[in-house]
């Protein structure tokens, strides 16, 4: 209770409300406080208008705000979902990434017998990559804004269907040009997944456990990689490289029909924390079964949570305004300080994973005369680092970011989230960068030149092990912070992470096979190590500049916030007076 000071007398307000079971706590305090204010207007005028006793009103008011700000930092939990359900969603999440790496790698070992049968060069082989990997970078700006404007479930559904689509009438061409243009098709289906599933993790997970969240999540886009090429190998060895596609069928629709019966909306903007019902398409089955059966219950059809939760998603649903997905919004987060020098170093590291990648089957098949299958269990070592990456580097964050909050002085809350505007969430997350960045250089440097050396193949594929671990820990990583510097939009930040990424490691796939016949496989990949290395100053640039950058964004969307505010009530006030 608060209670008024310097009257003599003690007058009883109206307790705070409590958020712990509350399906809009800021619906709920906002009408409190409404109340509260009609409560001291009405006591102003009930003085009279005397001057002395209204400045001893101002004084207690300011006394009550003091206590009010005190209390209201009781926040709702981040996230109502339960531990059990996060870790199903994590699963989820995780599975559905998987599909956009495993479409790229798993074509890999087929490369070489597309080649033959189509009767096209090793360059216009590649260059399927290199589309894939263009809609790779361009569909996630489309999906990613889908979903922040209307939730994640209808993304995931529209790009699943697109992508079962494009893998059938892949398994049917029989042409270079449909291969080209169905493989841009199945890229724009499934690379939508890892922005959403990033998107994802952002709902249900505070910053302080983010890290050990995304390091799961990330575990099925990293296992891609490791399974992809020997799946691939195997079907296109003894079944023709058609069965890779048709695999891809099936496993599309066991994973699609789960998902539509019980993955649950995660968006903030359609159920804030959890504890607010989707509505319409963003109800899963059991939703939907659950709404039907609370519906069909008189008695708790009148109580007044039901009411609470209707006001909630008339709150929610009045602040989304569903439209085309703009992919220029994407664009707008590129043009950040912050987040441009993240984004650019970040693909500069991304384009030297995939070319060790990509160049890797026509390598051993000139060095060491593999087959489609030996091809695809070399893989083997590459994605089993970079799987393992995800799981170490989550890890790595979440303790690297305890660290930092103690030394700093700051207590963590992993249950409400915790207030990102004077925490140093740089330097927690690029100090965990480094040691992997460099290891991961030195790696691929000597990768390049023990393939010059035609040496044993136990060298490279060690290599590839440290190179799969190091590199894809340290743009993982990246991209973890990228989301903590957008909380709000966490899908379209990923989207703008695989524009620019994906954008530049086409251009890497697209010409590597060149550089590597005209500077040798040892100079070329010298080369690129030293681009990386040149170039990693700008993560040190971030850790100094980037707290200010991102405190002046954040005042800046905060005035432009309330300015739309005054806007919108000067409108219905002006409506209510014509």
């Amino acid at each position: 209770m608060i209670a008024a000071h310097g009257t003599g007398s003690e007058s009883k307000e109206a307790p705070i409300p409590s958020t712990s079971g509350s399906y809009n706590s800021d619906i709920v305090e906002r009408e409190w406080k409404r109340d509260q204010f009609r409560g001291q207007q009405g006591s102003s005028q009930s003085n009279g208008g005397d001057p002395g006793i209204e400045e001893m009103q101002v004084e207690e008011r300011a006394q009550d705000l003091e206590v009010l700000s005190a209390v209201s930092t009781r926040r709702p939990p981040y996230s109502s979902f339960s531990l059990r359900k996060k870790r199903y969603i994590v699963f989820m999440t995780a599975w559905a990434g998987l599909f956009s790496p495993i479409s790229a790698n798993i074509y890999f070992p087929a490369l070489n017998t597309l080649s033959q049968e189509l009767k096209v060069s090793h360059e216009l082989i590649n260059l399927t990559l290199t589309s894939y990997m263009i809609f790779q970078g361009l569909s996630p700006t489309i999906f990613g804004d889908l979903a922040d404007m209307a939730g994640r479930r209808p993304a995931y559904i529209i790009g699943f269907i697109i992508y079962i689509g494009a893998n059938i009438g892949l398994a049917l061409q029989n042409s270079y040009a449909a291969l080209l243009v169905l493989r841009c098709v199945q890229s724009m289906g499934s690379s939508g997944t890892i922005a959403l599933g990033n998107g994802v993790i952002a709902d249900i997970a505070s910053s302080a456990e983010r890290g050990t969240y995304m390091g799961w999540a990330l575990a099925g886009p990293m296992i891609g990689p490791a399974i992809g090429p020997i799946i691939g190998g195997v079907l296109s060895q003894f079944l023709g490289w058609r069965a890779i596609f048709w695999f891809l069928v099936i496993m599309s629709g066991v994973y699609l029909v789960p998902f539509v019966i019980t993955f649950p909306e995660t968006g903030r903007n359609v159920i804030g924390n959890g504890s607010v019902p989707p509505q319409g398409w963003n109800m899963s089955l059991l939703n939907y079964l659950e709404a039907r059966k609370i519906e069909q219950n008189e008695i708790l059809s009148r109580t007044a949570s039901r009411e609470e939760k209707r006001l909630a998603q008339a709150e929610l649903a009045s602040k989304r305004k569903l439209r085309w997905p703009n992919p220029l919004r994407t664009v707008h987060i590129i043009f950040e300080k912050d987040v441009g020098i993240l984004l650019l170093y970040n693909s500069l590291v991304y384009t030297a994973f995939y070319d060790a990648a990509a160049s890797l089957p026509s390598l051993l098949a000139q060095i060491y005369g593999f087959n489609d299958l030996q091809i695809g269990l070399s893989f083997i070592p590459f994605g089993a680092g970079a799987a393992f990456a995800s799981i170490m580097a989550g890890w790595l964050m979440d303790w690297n970011y305890r660290r930092v909050a103690k030394g700093a002085g700051i207590t963590i809350d992993r249950k409400r989230g915790d207030d990102m505007r004077g925490f140093p969430i740089e330097k927690a997350r690029i100090q965990v960068i480094w040691p992997l960045l460099y290891f991961g250089q030195t790696a691929l440097l000597c990768y390049g030149w023990v393939l010059e050396k035609n040496a044993h193949l136990a060298a490279p594929l060690i290599l590839l092990f440290l190179i799969g671990l190091c590199l894809t820990g340290a743009f993982n990583i990246m991209g973890v912070l990228l989301i903590d510097l957008y909380p709000l939009s966490p899908a379209t930040a990923t989207a703008a992470n695989n524009l620019v990424r994906c954008l530049m490691g086409a251009g890497g796939t697209a010409v590597i096979i060149q550089m590597i016949n005209a500077m040798g496989r040892g100079w070329c990949f010298t080369f690129i190590t030293a681009v990386t290395f040149i170039t990693s100053p700008m993560l040190w640039i971030l850790t100094k500049k980037g707290p200010t950058w991102r405190e002046a964004r954040r005042v800046r969307v905060e005035k432009l916030k309330e300015e739309k505010e005054a806007r919108r009530e000067d409108g219905s006030e002006a409506s209510r007076e014509a």
